[in-house]
C-alpha cells in the first residue's frame, strides 16, 4: 500500500505560517487605546532639499507637548539607530473608532530666541513624523506622471513658508485620519495613517480653550515671546485594504516606466557589448594562438608580437601586491554582502514595517562575510608572489574598517556639534566595534588561513628573471585615462537607478524597488567585468605587462563618475544651507564612491586575472 493517501489528511496540520519580526498584526477592540509615537524631525525633499540634519522631536528649542511623566524611548534595532530613528512616546490620546475634534495637547510658550530657530526649520521644509501601529504618518498625493494615488511617508510639514514673505506660519493643529480594516464587529486593524497639518491662531483672550476653526494662521514672533495651543482632531475611516497590503500605498515606485526603460536599455547595451567583445577576442586570439602554436620552436624562427611578446612578464609581481590583495579581498567581501542583502530584500524579509532592517542585515552580512575577504586576500597575495603574510592578514582585517570608521566618526562629530539627533550614540558605536573585533576579525583570520591552505593559483607560464623594456603606449591606455574611460559604461547602466537611490537616501523616502536594483547590480557587474577584460587585452597588445593595478582601476572607474554625478545632484537638486550639511553630503558621497571603487575594482581584477590565465595557458612556450 502506498503511504501517500494516509498522509494527505495530516498535511493541513503540518502547514504553519509565521510573521517576520516587527510585522505581526494587532487587533484593536472599540475604545482601545492606540499608541502614538514620535520620530525625529527630518528635512523633506520637495522641490529641493535644504538640510541633512535631523532633530530630536523633544529638542527643548521646539517646545512640543510632552506626555505625563516625560517621553520614554522605544526599543529600536541597530540599523534603525544608525539610520537616525529616535522613537519616543507622545501625549496623543487616541482610541479605536472614537472620533474627536479640537483636542488639546498642551499650551506652549516659545521664547523669541527659539522662535527664530523654529522659523528657520520651517524655511528648510522640516517635517514631523508620527508612528501609529508601526505605520508612518503621511499625506495622500497623486503621481503627476502616472496618476497613481499614494501615501507620501516623508511626514507632514512643520510649517508653511508661503503665507508671508518674512514670517512663516507654524502648523499647530493636526487633522489625523486613521484608516482601519474590520475583521469582525470586535476586531479592527490600522491600515493607513494620514495627517494634514494646519496653522491656527487658536488663542482666545479670556478663554481657557482653543478655537481650532479659526481661519487666521499663527506666526511665531522673533521679537517677543509667544504662546500657542497645540491641538488635533481624529477621524476613523473604514477601508477595504487588508492588513497584509497596507504598505502598498506607501511603497510607491516613482516613474516605473523610466526604471524599465533604463533596465532594458542597459541589458541591450551589455548584451551587445559582451557579444562584440567575445567575438572580437575569440576571432583575434584564436587566430593568434593557432599561428603561434603552428611555429616549430626547435627551429628558432618564432617572431612574437603584441600580447605574446610579454608572455614572460605578464605574471611578474606588481607594485604593492599587499595593498592590491587587501583591496581585492575587501571588495569581494563587500560584493557578497550586497548580493546576500539584495536577495533578502527580494524575498521580502526587509519589510519597511521592521524599521532599520536593511541597515541591520547589511551590518550582519559585513560581519559574517569577513571570512570571504580573508580567503580572497590570502589567495590573491600568494598568487602575486607575496610572502609577508603576517602584515597582509592584519591589513585585511583592519584597513578598510579603520578608514570607514574614521570617516563616519568624523561626520558623527559634525552631527554632535550641530545637536542633531542623527548622531550615533556611544552605546551603538561600542556595539559595532564589538561586532568588528569579536566576530568579523576572527572570521577574517580563519578565512585567511583557509586561503593559505589552498595556496596560490598556478601560473601557466614562467616569469623571465630580467624585466623587458616597455614601449610608449597610446594616451587612452594610461592608468588614469583608461580608468575614466572604462567607467563610463558601468556607470551608464546604473545612473538612472542611482537617481532614485539618492532621492530616497537623502529625501527620507522608503526605497523598495529592490527588483530593479538587483538587476541593475547584475548588469553593472557584467559590464565592469567585460570592459576590464577588453582594456587589459588592449594593454597587453601594447606590450604593457603591468596590468594588475590597471585592471583594478578600470573596474573601479565608475566611482569617478559616481562622485561627479553626486556633485551634479548636489548642484541641481539640493540647496544645503549649512556648512555641516555640505560636509555630511560630500562625506557620505566619498564613502559611497570608495565602496563602489572597491567593488568594481575587485570585479575587474578577478575577471581580468582569470582571462589572462586562460589566454596565456592556451599557447605553447618553451
Amino acid at each position: 500500500m502506498r503511504p501517500l493517501p494516509f498522509l494527505l489528511p495530516l498535511l493541513p496540520t503540518l502547514i504553519t505560517a509565521f510573521y517576520l519580526p516587527g510585522s505581526a498584526p494587532r487587533d484593536y477592540a472599540p475604545g482601545e487605546r492606540i499608541d502614538v509615537f514620535v520620530n525625529t524631525l527630518t528635512p523633506m525633499l520637495n522641490s529641493k532639499l535644504h538640510s541633512l540634519i535631523s532633530h530630536d522631536y523633544y529638542d527643548p528649542r521646539f517646545h512640543f507637548c510632552q506626555p505625563e511623566g516625560g517621553p520614554k524611548k522605544q526599543p529600536e534595532s541597530l540599523g534603525s539607530i544608525l539610520f537616525g530613528d529616535r522613537i519616543l512616546t507622545s501625549p496623543y490620546d487616541i482610541k479605536m473608532l472614537e472620533n474627536s475634534t479640537c483636542q488639546t495637547l498642551c499650551r506652549s510658550n516659545v521664547p523669541r530666541d527659539d522662535a527664530k530657530f523654529i522659523n528657520d526649520r520651517i524655511r528648510e521644509d522640516y517635517g514631523l513624523n508620527l508612528i501609529i501601529d508601526g505605520l508612518p504618518s503621511g499625506e495622500m498625493k497623486r503621481d503627476s506622471k502616472t496618476g497613481e494615488i499614494f501615501l507620501d511617508a516623508q511626514g507632514f510639514n512643520l510649517g508653511d513658508d508661503d503665507t508671508l514673505p518674512d514670517s512663516p506660519s507654524l502648523n499647530n493643529h493636526y487633522d489625523i485620519f486613521i484608516q482601519y480594516h474590520s475583521r469582525d464587529y470586535q476586531h479592527f486593524r490600522v491600515v493607513g495613517v494620514l495627517v494634514y497639518p494646519r496653522s491656527v491662531d487658536s488663542m482666545i483672550i479670556g478663554e481657557d480653550s482653543p478655537d481650532c476653526f479659526s481661519d487666521k494662521p499663527f506666526y511665531l514672533s522673533e521679537n517677543n515671546d509667544n504662546q500657542l495651543y497645540y491641538t488635533y482632531s481624529i477621524s476613523f475611516i473604514p477601508s477595504e485594504i487588508p492588513w497584509g497590503l497596507r504598505w502598498d500605498m506607501y511603497l510607491h515606485v516613482f516613474d516605473p516606466k523610466i526604471h524599465w526603460f533604463s533596465l532594458i536599455n542597459s541589458l541591450v547595451i551589455v548584451s551587445f557589448l559582451i557579444f562584440m567583445v567575445a567575438m572580437i577576442l575569440y576571432r583575434t586570439i584564436s587566430k593568434d594562438i593557432s599561428r603561434y602554436n603552428a611555429i616549430d620552436l626547435a627551429e628558432d624562427v618564432q617572431e612574437d608580437y603584441g600580447w605574446k611578446l610579454v608572455h614572460g612578464e605578464v605574471f611578474r609581481m606588481p607594485n604593492r601586491p599587499m595593498l592590491l590583495s587587501v583591496c581585492v579581498g575587501t571588495g569581494t567581501h563587500l560584493i557578497l554582502m550586497c548580493i546576500v542583502t539584495l536577495i533578502f530584500a527580494l524575498l521580502g524579509f526587509l519589510s519597511p514595517s521592521n524599521r532599520g532592517s536593511l541597515a541591520t542585515v547589511l551590518l550582519i552580512c559585513w560581519t559574517i562575510f569577513g571570512c570571504v575577504g580573508g580567503y580572497t586576500s590570502a589567495r590573491t597575495y600568494s598568487s602575486l608572489g607575496g610572502e609577508n603574510w603576517k602584515s597582509n592578514i592584519v591589513l585585511t582585517s583592519i584597513l578598510f574598517p579603520i578608514v570607514t570608521f574614521s570617516i563616519i566618526g568624523l561626520l558623527n562629530l559634525f552631527l554632535v556639534f550641530a545637536s542633531a539627533s542623527g548622531a550615533v550614540p556611544f552605546g551603538t558605536i561600542l556595539a559595532v566595534l564589538l561586532l568588528w573585533f569579536l566576530i568579523s576579525v576572527p572570521l577574517s583570520i580563519v578565512g585567511y588561513f583557509y586561503g593559505m591552505k589552498h595556496g596560490p593559483f598556478s601560473n601557466p607560464i614562467r616569469t623571465h628573471p630580467i624585466p623587458r623594456q616597455i614601449p610608449p603606449k597610446p594616451w587612452y591606455l594610461e592608468p588614469i585615462q583608461s580608468a575614466i574611460l572604462g567607467g563610463i559604461l558601468p556607470f551608464g547602466a546604473a545612473f538612472v537607478e542611482l537617481y532614485f537611490v539618492l532621492s530616497s537616501l537623502f529625501g527620507n523616502r522608503a526605497y523598495y524597488a529592490f527588483g530593479f536594483l538587483f538587476l541593475t547590480f547584475s548588469v553593472v557587474a557584467l559590464t565592469t567585468a567585460t570592459v576590464s577584460v577588453l582594456f587589459v587585452y588592449f594593454i597587453l597588445c601594447a606590450e604593457e605587462y603591468r596590468w594588475h593595478w590597471r585592471s583594478f582601476l578600470i573596474g573601479g572607474g565608475s566611482s569617478f563618475w559616481l562622485f561627479a554625478y553626486g556633485v551634479w545632484y548636489w548642484a541641481s537638486r539640493l540647496s544645503l544651507d549649512s556648512f555641516t550639511s555640505v560636509v555630511l553630503y560630500f562625506g557620505y558621497l566619498f564613502l559611497f564612491s570608495l565602496l563602489d571603487f572597491l567593488i568594481g575594482g575587485s570585479i575587474g581584477f578577478i575577471a581580468s586575472y582569470f582571462a589572462v590565465r586562460r589566454l596565456y595557458g592556451s599557447i605553447r612556450v618553451d
